[in-house]
């Protein structure tokens, strides 16, 4: 609980006026007491340090010390809530496409629910993209450690 000390004997300020400052007193007007300046630009505590008393609670807000950094949990809840909701979308989109189809591909022919169809076509597309995306890993990798090589850079001399 925090406030201004409120007393039944409060002083008067400039203008007549009551007032809960406890440094004005009836017999010491308020214009003979010098109020301290407010800073210009408030700087944000750093940690270790007490707040400053007069600071809004927003100032403290956008001070890098006590900004949360994103991490590699968040990341994996945010991918966890994403993944959840494209799943619960696919469910959806399965059930409300129950029709059955008949794919044919080369000599085999299939009798299957259209949203299961085009979920194994989704499938199939992605895996797809995952290997190629896999070997220009592998590529891209097998390169670094030639130039690696090519430079000195063996793991030999970083014992040195």
């Amino acid at each position: 609980m925090s406030g201004a000390v409120v007393s039944f004997d409060a002083g008067r300020g400039k203008d007549g006026a009551m007032t809960s400052d406890p440094s004005v007193s009836p017999d010491r007007p308020s214009h003979a007491v010098p109020s301290p300046a407010p800073p210009e630009h408030p700087v944000a505590s750093s940690k270790g340090t007490p707040p400053d008393p007069t600071a809004t609670a927003g100032e403290y807000l956008v001070s890098p010390e006590s900004a949360v950094k994103f991490t590699r949990a968040a990341a994996l809840w945010s991918a966890l809530i994403v993944g959840f909701l494209i799943l619960i979308f696919l469910l959806v989109f399965i059930l409300q496409n129950t029709n059955s189809a008949t794919i044919h591909f080369f000599a085999w022919e299939w009798n299957l629910p259209v949203g299961v169809a085009i979920l194994l076509a989704a499938v199939s597309g992605g895996l797809l993209t995952v290997a190629a995306g896999t070997a220009r890993i592998v590529q891209l990798r097998r390169a670094a450690k030639k130039n690696f090589r090519a430079k000195g850079f063996t793991p030999e001399a970083r014992a040195r």
